[in-house]
């Protein structure tokens, strides 16, 4: 059998080898792999850290997912939707505070109106900033002629999680209808990848009934779809979910966090020059959270612009953090904890996934 040691000086991983790797217990193995992460990321993407801008404009969803605090069957959400004119009151504090990029996040709507407004609204932002800046959309499941429509007014990447990459545990964690079909999520993330976008996915960590053979199956899959950017976290369970109901057989926050650091460790051996996200649910269950996935290998963190009134009605999951805070306080507080890390926040680039990059180069060839 080989040692932690030869196993990360594999040219590849094997399913066996992430399996072994996601499964370590030892204080000291962990530390050896996100070790082994960081020289990689160091030799890829370097110390860099870049922000993206977040805007939750919406917590209004036609899905029922359940696992999700703002599913569509949770009567206790104070629904709201931002204006436009608050979401470029929101990019202009962006722009002024040197971002190079924003997200818009919303809930999901397919419906025509929600269509036009969203490609109204990348017009109206597009002209409001530099043509380089960088427009994230992750506004779920949509035709492929919404996402071109999207894209050629000038959105350039798209975040849509797969969640899990395992059609059974899939079908356990939503509604067993033609809303939620697993096949639905796959053809989106190829329509995604085909309209021209740096494509972004992502899984939850530590959910009901998941194992670790599908964490591995996980992340394998990321890396068979050529993906550029991965946003993952730890599972947090929301009280006003059908999931709810399994809080006590799941891992505890510890073991969920510590997993969540190996799968962005093991991601970051696989796929040395993708974008890695640190995401806020890391700093729900460890203050410094975020700041350990970034000593793990990820390169990208997420600040909620969201305006404060807004912030506590688009809850997930229990105890998000940050949701009493306004932006500005947030980004203090994000410059002096990444400063602490021995990374450095690049106000002076956009950041793209160098991964895209060269699979661009490649399919031009």
């Amino acid at each position: 059998m080989e040692t932690l040691s030869e196993i990360l000086n594999n040219p590849e991983l094997s399913k066996g080898d992430i399996i072994r790797l996601l499964s370590i217990t030892d204080k000291s193995e962990q530390e050896e792999l996100l070790s082994k992460a960081y020289l990689v990321k160091e030799k890829t993407v370097g110390r860099n850290v870049y922000l993206r801008g977040l805007i939750e404009f919406s917590n209004l969803c036609l899905k029922n997912c359940l696992y999700c605090g703002i599913r569509s069957g949770n009567t206790k959400v104070t629904r709201y939707s931002l204006t436009d004119e608050e979401i470029l009151k929101v990019t202009e504090f962006a722009i002024n505070n040197q971002f190079t990029g924003i997200v818009l996040q919303s809930g999901e709507q397919n419906n025509s109106g929600f269509t036009k407004r969203i490609t109204g609204l990348i017009t109206r932002i597009k002209k409001t900033t530099n043509p380089e800046f960088r427009l994230t959309l992750s506004l779920g499941e949509q035709s492929f002629d919404t996402y071109k429509e999207w894209f050629d007014a000038g959105a350039q990447r798209y975040l849509l999680r797969i969640e899990t990459s395992s059609e059974e545990l899939y079908k356990k964690i939503h509604p067993d209808n033609e809303l939620h079909l697993f096949k639905t999520r796959l053809q989106c993330l190829e329509d995604i990848q085909k309209t021209g976008y740096q494509t972004g996915t992502g899984v939850m960590i530590g959910l009901p009934f998941q194992t670790t053979e599908n964490l591995a199956d996980d992340l394998l899959f990321i890396k068979r779809m050529n993906i550029d950017m991965v946003g993952m976290g730890p599972y947090l369970e929301h009280a006003d979910t059908p999931l709810f109901q399994y809080k006590n057989s799941l891992l505890t926050l510890i073991e969920r966090f510590n997993l969540s650091l190996r799968m962005i460790a093991v991601l970051r051996i696989m796929m040395p020059y993708i974008n890695i996200a640190s995401t806020t649910a890391l700093q729900t269950i460890v203050p410094m959270g975020r700041e350990q996935g970034l000593k793990a290998g990820a390169n990208v963190l997420m600040p909620n612009l969201t305006p404060g009134k807004y912030r506590g009605y688009y809850l997930l999951y229990n105890n998000k953090p940050c949701i009493d805070e306004e932006a500005d306080e947030c980004l203090d507080c994000l410059a002096n904890r990444v400063k602490m890390v021995g990374e450095e926040i690049r106000y002076d680039d956009f950041g793209d996934s160098k991964h895209f990059k060269n699979r661009k180069q490649t399919d031009n060839q």
